[in-house]
């Protein structure tokens, strides 16, 4: 009874949790607080990088970049779960469906790049000390944010053409909650192995090729630490990029186990569970990760909530 007889033959239908109807209500109010609280942490801690002088820096420059990702990518998937959760209509347009596929893929392209070039940062910070203001001047950090925005776009356009041109012959039930790659693969009426080729040749050197970065950054980085004398020192390096390590965790762990495999072999349930995970669980923690680990955020927060801070900036 959840499809509506009146809705066009181009649009798509989601499941979702259909076939479980009993988490429907529970499910929303879930994703609703969850996508609350991803507005409110990743709108403060881009504020604050913005208007605060103290975050004035490299590092927080790019936080920022990845809290407007992060925005981004509950906004383009959530306000549509909810749709679908809270009424009895599931369908989404063919227009919709294709517009958040490449702009889910394009922000989760963006991010691989951008969890590197924070990786890069902290070596520079740590292993570079005396040339990181040359290295990381605001000149580059503009042009390597730009680069990594434009290249995750140009990947979204590539991985996203690949899936929409498999022919459907007709089928439109998504068995999933919103519009992505495997579950998208799945209507395809014809041999898909090319395409699925091709996608996992793209997803296994956007995902690998800056993890592989990343950990090579850190070995480099946990060298430098521990030839540090001072126990404080050592810890504060640390603790700079514990924040980092836990967020790349996050996001590679779901990414991989999602994208570096055929998707012919894309289970529903665990999919789902996956998506959920890196499309709404990490963007909401990431916000609060780099807070509560971070003291010149806390006390960046405890001033934005001052009459003073708003003040001296009329």
């Amino acid at each position: 009874m959840w499809i509506n007889n009146q809705s066009s033959l181009d649009d798509f239908i989601l499941l979702g949790f259909s076939d479980r109807p009993w988490l429907e209500t529970p499910l929303f109010i879930i994703f609703l607080v969850a996508y609350i609280f991803a507005l409110f942490g990743n709108i403060s801690i881009i504020l604050v990088s913005r208007l605060d002088p103290q975050l004035d820096s490299p590092m927080y420059f790019f936080v920022s970049n990845l809290s407007l990702l992060d925005l981004c990518y509950t906004t383009s998937t959530v306000p549509q779960m909810l749709v679908n959760l809270w009424g009895p209509e599931k369908t989404i347009s063919y227009g919709g469906c294709i517009a958040q596929l490449y702009i889910f893929l394009a922000l989760g392209s963006t991010e691989c790049i951008l969890l590197a070039i924070m990786a890069f940062d902290r070596y520079a910070a740590i292993c570079k000390p005396l040339h990181y203001p040359i290295i990381m001047n605001q000149r580059r950090c503009t042009h390597m944010a730009a680069g990594t925005w434009i290249s995750g776009f140009a990947n979204s356009l590539v991985q996203s053409t690949l899936t929409v041109v498999a022919p459907r012959c007709g089928q439109r039930v998504v068995d999933h909650f919103f519009c992505e790659v495997p579950a998208l693969l799945k209507l395809a009426c014809t041999d898909t192995s090319v395409n699925e080729a091709e996608l996992n040749v793209l997803g296994a050197l956007l995902l690998l090729v800056p993890l592989t970065l990343i950990l090579g950054t850190y070995v480099f980085i946990a060298r430098a630490v521990m030839k540090i004398r001072s126990a404080e020192s050592r810890w504060k390096a640390f603790n700079t990029c514990a924040s980092h390590l836990l967020v790349v965790s996050l996001f590679y762990f779901t990414a991989i186990s999602m994208y570096v495999q055929p998707p012919s072999s894309y289970s529903r349930d665990r999919g789902k569970i996956m998506a959920l995970f890196y499309g709404i669980v990490t963007p909401t923690l990431n916000p609060f990760i780099y807070t509560l680990r971070n003291k010149d955020v806390k006390a960046a927060l405890r001033r934005a909530l001052t009459k003073e801070f708003w003040v001296k900036k009329r």
